[in-house]
């Protein structure tokens, strides 16, 4: 049996019912009929859950991975993040798929031949269904936070109670969520009670204290600038496609004013440093995406990457002339060629893949990017 062992951190508009969404929404939700118990109520409260619960920050030493005794070679270098708030069941079955077909080796559908390579074998899977759209309004309470084998960050099992029916669905948990808070989706409008409660004033500031806490999701035209966000949307009415793998996150940098135009587009910058203009219609998740400590995890032998369906890199001067142009030769000569992929095409030095000519215009500021040994030397020359 392991022996865990604990490493310390070093230095380091308005809501409407939605009776018929499209057929694409309806495949994130799973629906049951409960026992009759006073219906047309909206019921969320079995577990006494919180609206808003506080989030209690981490401590400076608390512990992010655990460490084996190394009783065999295999776990001496192993390390994972500590994750016990896990669920330790199966998933909910009526919102997974099963993980079959060709594309699992890195085959396509037609010929069969591999276009991906390093792929393939590994455990069987079923594939979790999540909503990037978050179309449905009201509150859904937090049933679970479960693993999930095809993505990094962790997954978030939502219920919504409406009279005798209740519906679930997954989504991308962020950083902190536990079993039992609620979360909120405000894609549809600003609901009438809590314009109700805030007296009939649409002040931005206000609305923004009572509706931008953790796993809400709303329009980016309603978050405060300077606001934590993941699993941001980059067309109208569209699902998440921006910061949804562990540990990412992007910040409202600032909101268009003056003319029409500015003022339909949202600043917001990602975490490699880019700043893209998004519409304000767009959606957004308040908070980072969970398991942010993934990066630091160690496998610790070569049998749990096939585990997870990662097959061998060969270097291409260990293999022969026709199957590599690094291929062949005596020793490890590379028949003095520039550093090519298996297909020819350059890898190193800097060398440019992108027209100049194709330019994204919703780029404000481009990340920073490596500069090639020519850019280099026309700097050194200027200097």
């Amino acid at each position: 049996m392991l022996q865990p062992r604990l490493l310390t951190r070093q230095s380091l508009h308005r809501c409407e019912c939605l009776h018929a969404l499209s057929r694409r929404l309806i495949h994130s939700y799973a629906t049951e009929i409960l026992p009759p118990q006073d219906p047309g109520r909206l019921t969320n409260e079995p577990l006494g859950v919180q609206s808003h619960p506080s989030y209690a920050p981490e401590e400076k030493n608390a512990a992010i991975l655990r460490t084996y005794k190394p009783r065999t070679p295999g776990v001496r270098h192993l390390k994972r993040p500590i994750n016990d708030h896990l669920y330790k069941g199966r998933p909910h079955l009526p919102l997974t798929v099963a993980r079959k077909g060709q594309h699992i080796g890195g085959r396509n559908s037609h010929t069969g031949k591999i276009t991906v390579r390093h792929r393939g074998g590994g455990a069987k899977r079923r594939i979790r269904i999540l909503d990037y759209h978050r179309m449905v309004p009201g509150k859904h309470l937090v049933e679970r936070i479960e693993y999930d084998p095809g993505r990094s960050a962790h997954i978030a099992l939502l219920s919504r109670t409406v009279g005798q029916t209740r519906s679930y669905s997954y989504i991308v948990a962020p950083h902190g969520m536990r079993a039992g808070e609620e979360v909120e989706s405000f894609r549809q409008g600003i609901p009438d009670h809590l314009i109700r409660e805030l007296g009939g004033t649409a002040d931005a500031g206000m609305i923004a204290a009572k509706t931008a806490f953790r796993g809400n999701c709303m329009p980016l035209h309603m978050i405060p600038p300077g606001t934590i966000i993941y699993n941001v949307g980059l067309k109208k009415g569209g699902g998440a496609q921006l910061c949804r793998s562990a540990g990412t996150f992007a910040t409202v940098v600032s909101k268009g004013e003056g003319d029409s135009k500015k003022a339909m587009y949202v600043d917001v910058k990602l975490k490699s440093g880019e700043v893209r203009r998004i519409h304000r219609d767009c959606c957004a998740t308040i908070g980072t995406a969970s398991n942010v400590n993934f990066n630091r995890r160690q496998l610790g032998k070569a049998g749990r990457k096939r585990w997870l369906g990662i097959r061998p890199t060969v270097r291409g001067v260990a293999m022969n002339a026709s199957d590599h142009p690094h291929g062949g030769g005596r020793g490890k000569s590379k028949g003095n060629v520039h550093p090519v992929s298996i297909w020819g095409q350059l890898t190193k030095s800097g060398y440019k893949t992108r027209t100049k000519s194709n330019v994204n215009r919703y780029v404000v500021t481009p990340r920073p990017r490596s500069e090639g040994k020519k850019a280099k030397a026309k700097k050194k020359k200027a200097n």
